[in-house]
């Protein structure tokens, strides 16, 4: 599946209405999404429908997740004892490896995140670690491998941070450490758990 380029992220946060920080450069929304001279503050008409998907669609897209690999993520955290599995969901979509890469300002964007764990740039607990998906343990370390240190993405992104380190994640030179397992709270944009939950409610996944 071809990944969409820097116009279709932008489009994709216009029509939620939302900036999501893990499609990389900020400014998705400055540009108005209605022609010149049409009021902007006329609002679509939307559904329950339409809402509660447009919250699901919110979670995917800044994570990077295709359908099927959201729905195992919520399998997952719909397993044992609990019954707030959004929050167990958000979790460990937050400490999955690319987005704790991303969150600690080695990369602007998730996206690019995930190709510095593919090229085995990134290490966790001084082990080289290259699956993207891997959900981190709390207490662990992540940081940038010695040879790069130098590497393009890295270095752009630390010269200009998309989000401030959260309060789970201690930031270190070229890395840091996972405190503690987030939830709902850690999200960095708008998001209604409520809605979320009411689109799969019917659903089975």
């Amino acid at each position: 599946m071809k990944r969409p380029g820097k116009v279709a992220r932008f489009k994709i946060q216009r029509r939620l209405g939302t900036e999501l920080p893990g499609l990389g450069k900020a400014g998705a929304l400055e540009r108005r999404p209605y022609p010149p001279g049409e009021n902007g503050n006329k609002r679509k008409k939307y559904s329950d429908f339409a809402l509660r998907l447009e919250e699901k669609q919110k979670l995917r897209f800044h994570y990077g997740l295709k359908e099927e690999q959201l729905r195992r993520f919520i399998r997952d955290s719909k397993r044992g004892a609990g019954s707030n599995w959004v929050s167990k969901l958000v979790g460990r979509l937050e400490t999955r490896l690319d987005n704790i890469v991303f969150r600690l300002g080695l990369a602007s964007s998730i996206r690019a995140a995930r190709q510095l764990v593919s090229h085995g740039h990134i290490m966790v607990n001084d082990k080289k670690m290259d699956i993207s998906s891997y959900v981190v343990p709390a207490g662990s370390t992540i940081k940038v491998s010695e040879k790069a240190k130098e590497n393009q993405i890295v270095l752009q992104a630390q010269a200009s941070p998309r989000l401030d380190v959260p309060e789970f994640l201690t930031k270190e030179e070229l890395g840091g450490t996972l405190q503690a397992v987030p939830g709902v709270e850690a999200i960095p944009f708008s998001f209604d758990a409520g809605l979320f939950t009411e689109y799969y409610a019917a659903r089975k996944v």
